[in-house]
């Protein structure tokens, strides 16, 4: 098989693509053919998209008008939406112990990580069932299947419900050709990360011991998971939890 065409004729809409995972998976998905949409708040993802010769449109992800024209676009330009990598997320420092965590932060994360992945995949099944066929890739997280005593509660409450969200649209919509997946990555090395740990970095050093590989993963090895998520690859692959983690989830004491 040639991994290069494994993607070809297939229309990718990618929300926070300009950085990160979306980054990394956004040129992932045109390496192997795809036509990349990218939907971001940041207006300079519109060079990413220029790059990869796709189309950029703006979008805050918990607006729902916002993201059925990020969708719409997408159809309409392109002719249809293949694979929703559903992508985009925050993890402010407002966000800490749930002591700590007010109401008004709680729903800020909500909006942005759990509330968008609805309004995501409702624009994209919107555009999927009438052609029978479809992948969509949710961003949870590993936080969403393990506990955690250096807590960010809202982020970790709202990838648990993207994962369970992700698993109940795979079994729903299983018959009618579409897949629905939620990569769930482990500590990744990306802009919102190393901001997060240079804060602190006991909070680093607390997170790294527990990773069998001793490192947190890179973009490009989350990119290549959704790549085989959205590829016919997985054809036999819909409602998983697919763990992309380094062994965190496996692990009882790692390794010296």
């Amino acid at each position: 098989m040639d991994l290069t065409q494994r993607l070809a004729g297939k229309v990718a809409v990618i929300t926070g693509g300009g950085s990160g995972i979306g980054l990394a998976t956004a040129r992932r998905l045109h390496a192997e053919g795809a036509t990349i949409v990218i939907g971001d708040i940041d207006p300079a993802a519109k060079q990413v998209a220029d790059e990869l010769g796709g189309t950029f449109v703006p979008v805050d992800v918990s607006d729902e008008a916002a993201v059925d024209n990020l969708f719409d676009t997408a159809a309409e330009t392109h002719g249809a939406v293949d694979i929703a990598f559903n992508n985009a997320g925050i993890s402010p420092p407002e966000d800490d112990v749930i002591e700590d965590t007010t109401p008004a932060a709680w729903q800020w994360v909500q909006d942005v990580n759990l509330k968008s992945v609805f309004l995501c995949c409702k624009a994209a099944l919107r555009h999927m069932v009438p052609r029978q066929k479809g992948s969509i890739i949710n961003t949870a997280s590993f936080v969403a299947v393990m506990g955690s005593a250096t807590s960010q509660i809202s982020y970790t409450a709202s990838k648990g419900g993207v994962l369970a969200m992700s698993r109940e649209l795979g079994v729903q919509y299983a018959r009618q050709g579409i897949r629905v997946n939620a990569l769930c990555p482990g500590p990744v090395n990306t802009p919102l990360l190393q901001e997060l740990f240079a804060k602190d970095p006991e909070r680093a050093a607390r997170r790294l011991v527990h990773i069998p590989m001793g490192r947190f993963a890179e973009p490009e090895e989350l990119a290549a998971a959704v790549a085989f998520l959205a590829s016919d690859d997985a054809s036999f692959i819909t409602a998983s939890t697919f763990l992309v983690d380094g062994g965190i989830s496996g692990h009882y004491v790692t390794p010296l």
